[in-house]
């Protein structure tokens, strides 16, 4: 794992404001108003990493190309990290439909095997049983306990 990688906050104020192009005091009001959080050291002194860098730097071309204001440009970066989450979520929930795809699918064979053991009279398949189950789930076990 790289210990300077983009998210780790080296720069202090000076080196920032140099490769972001803009003035110190400018930084230090896009930090008040929460568009960029450097860290901070033990002294309080802020400390940018590469990725608060090129915010500055988005921050500066949405301000000066697009004429978008600082309240605006606040609403559109929150946005964007509220889209980045929802992703990760979508990404999250996606997964675990597929695996509850591939468990069902998995259930469904074991089902289809036991009833055909069934029609045919095979050791496992009592004819004229009932089909148990393959999983009978903690919940429904847990409420039956608990509905009194």
């Amino acid at each position: 794992m790289d210990p300077f990688g983009d998210d780790t906050p080296v720069y202090v104020i000076s080196v920032a404001a140099q490769l972001s192009g803009l003035h110190p005091q400018t930084l230090r009001t896009y930090d008040r108003m929460g568009l960029v959080s450097p860290g901070r050291t033990a002294g309080r002194g802020r400390r940018y990493s590469m990725r608060d860098i090129v915010m500055l730097r988005e921050i500066q071309r949405l301000s000066q190309e697009e004429g978008i204001n600082l309240s605006g440009i606040k609403h559109i970066l929150e946005l964007q990290r509220d889209n980045v989450r929802l992703r990760e979520e979508l990404a999250k929930a996606h997964a675990a439909l597929e695996d509850l795809a591939n468990e069902l699918e998995s259930t469904r064979a074991v089902a289809a095997r036991l009833a055909q053991q069934r029609r045919h009279g095979e050791p496992g398949g009592t004819p004229g049983a009932d089909l148990v189950p393959i999983r009978r789930t903690s919940v429904v076990v847990w409420h039956e306990r608990n509905s009194d």
